[in-house]
């Protein structure tokens, strides 16, 4: 039996790996509410801290939804059986702090939203959600962000760096947003939200480039 007086990266490591988890790289445990559960593209597992306490149940369900063979309806159950646990209650996750409105905000914050209703309908035959858009000064080395919602397994909000808008221009944060679109899309298609095959794919699609990391220019 797993002993709960464990760390918690070491007690999902040892329950993952008993229910059949084989990769090489190591699992590692977070608070952050943005993403339960992700595979890197190294192949490294994050998991929320609170599923040390869930069921084997609830953890056979996280394996198979970061099995990529798996069918895309199998996945989308294990995502519904996975987000239905109440990692909270056991691990409250991290929010995070608001950032303080600045003079143009408003007016850069509707440039925006009408942006992604114009790449929503050029792109994505104008089927994403609506989704909060805000600005980040904390950014400072990644452009964008995107927030999926525990619950519902659907985008909540995306951010945009100030630092990004300030040194690149709107054409590179067009760029960015529909980076994080793509995620949107992922996430409303019940695909993992991630930089791998499905990512890549469709970000060719729209015309980006399919890097899973762009940083802001200095």
């Amino acid at each position: 039996m797993t002993s709960l007086a464990l760390e918690p990266d070491d007690v999902l490591t040892e329950r993952l790996a008993a229910l059949g988890w084989k990769a090489p790289s190591k699992i590692s445990t977070h608070d952050n509410r943005t993403v339960l559960v992700s595979l890197t593209r190294t192949g490294e597992l994050r998991v929320h801290r609170g599923y040390a306490f869930a069921s084997d149940r609830v953890l056979r369900a996280i394996l198979r939804f970061v099995t990529p063979t798996v069918r895309r309806d199998v996945r989308a159950a294990a995502r519904r059986e996975l987000l239905a646990f109440p990692v909270e209650l056991h691990v409250p996750s991290r929010d995070r702090r608001p950032n303080r409105p600045r003079p143009g905000d408003e007016a850069i914050i509707r440039r925006l939203e009408a942006l992604h209703h114009e790449l929503n309908d050029r792109y994505f035959g104008g089927e994403l959600d609506s989704v909060a858009l805000r600005l980040s000064s904390r950014m400072r080395r990644r452009l964008g962000d995107i927030a999926i919602s525990n619950r519902t397994g659907r985008a909540k909000e995306i951010t945009i760096s100030r630092r990004h808008l300030r040194a690149d221009g709107w054409k590179e944060v067009t760029h960015t947003l529909l980076h994080e679109m793509v995620h949107q899309w992922q996430a409303e298609h019940g695909h993992r939200v991630d930089h791998g095959r499905t990512f890549r794919e469709k970000a060719r699609d729209v015309g980006i480039r399919p890097a899973a990391e762009r940083h802001v220019s200095r």
